[in-house]
């Protein structure tokens, strides 16, 4: 079987039995994903790149110890700690604030690239949603740490609500609040920098 193509649980196995190349596959196969989540959300080099090491650290302790049980969600569980990190980071760093109560949306989940108007009926209208998505992506690096990192998790990682809950401690309504108030925001400052978004 290809290196590429071995289960993340039979890579753990092998190397909690002292095959360190298995761990080799495992940071091969998820440092671009990991790293990329906590630099957009720290939005800066030498903190990520921090964060980034004692992340696989605490990947590493814990799997030496044999104390890993991510029932086959390794990236999950490695991106969830390197969030407890970032949040450790901003509190020491006094630059987290906290949001004490979620209102609940109205039972509809949001997709905040849903709220992009744009026709895909040519390249033109195709460049003009590739510009869109950048100057949206830009606008998402304003967001407070909350509503920012629900977004990062939703859209560039795929992430189910129930999974972001789980992955930072939190409820699948406060998952949807932040995500709720994160399309507000975007719409606020999108209206700010004229980007034009539906209504």
């Amino acid at each position: 079987m290809e290196n590429q193509m071995t289960p993340d649980d039979e890579l753990i196995h092998l190397y909690q039995s002292g095959d360190e190349d298995a761990f080799c596959q495992l940071l091969d196969r998820y440092k671009k994903k990991v790293y990329g989540y906590i630099l957009n959300v720290v939005r800066d080099r030498v903190i990520a790149e921090d964060i980034f090491q004692e992340t696989f650290f605490k990947v590493i302790r814990t799997l030496k110890k044999q104390q890993y049980s991510g029932e086959g969600k390794f990236l999950q569980w490695v991106i969830r700690i390197s969030h407890n990190l970032i949040i450790d980071n901003f509190r020491q760093n006094g630059k987290i604030s906290t949001i004490s109560k979620i209102v609940r949306p109205d039972g509809k989940t949001v997709d905040v690239f849903d709220v992009v108007k744009v026709e895909q009926s040519s390249t033109e209208d195709n460049m003009v949603k590739k510009q869109i998505l950048q100057d949206l992506r830009k606008l998402v690096d304003h967001l407070p740490f909350e509503q920012r990192e629900v977004v990062i998790l939703r859209h560039y990682y795929d992430l189910s609500f129930k999974e972001i809950a789980d992955m930072t401690n939190v409820s699948i309504n406060t998952a949807l609040g932040r995500m709720r108030y994160a399309v507000i925001n975007l719409r606020r400052l999108a209206e700010q920098h004229k980007i034009a978004l539906s209504e």
